[in-house]
């Protein structure tokens, strides 16, 4: 099975990322949650919040809490889209019942 990703673009960003995170615990893919992790001081910086987008390796678990701190912020996920969409359609067919 394929996706369309206008068809996912149609989608809000709530939809998407619960998508995206649903697949990603489903398939174990630590990768995914990483490319989230690696990606968000660009996402806050792209959205204004530079005083956050200064993280670097060093600083892995002041990330990691950055992270769960940002899924509270809209703009943040939105600036995320893009990543919710390409996971969703590469791993189209091994996508979890949203259901279950």
């Amino acid at each position: 099975m394929s996706i369309d990703p206008g068809s996912l673009d149609q989608l809000s960003t709530k939809e998407l990322r619960q998508r995206a995170v649903a697949l990603a615990r489903h398939r174990w893919d630590v990768g995914f949650f990483w490319r989230l992790l690696r990606t968000l001081p660009a996402a806050e910086a792209a959205v204004g919040h530079l005083d956050h987008s200064d993280a670097s390796v060093a600083q892995a678990s002041g990330l990691f809490h950055e992270a769960l701190a940002a899924e509270n912020d809209p703009d943040v996920q939105v600036a995320l889209r893009p990543i919710y969409i390409d996971y969703l359609v590469e791993h189209a067919d091994e996508e979890p019942d949203p259901g279950s």
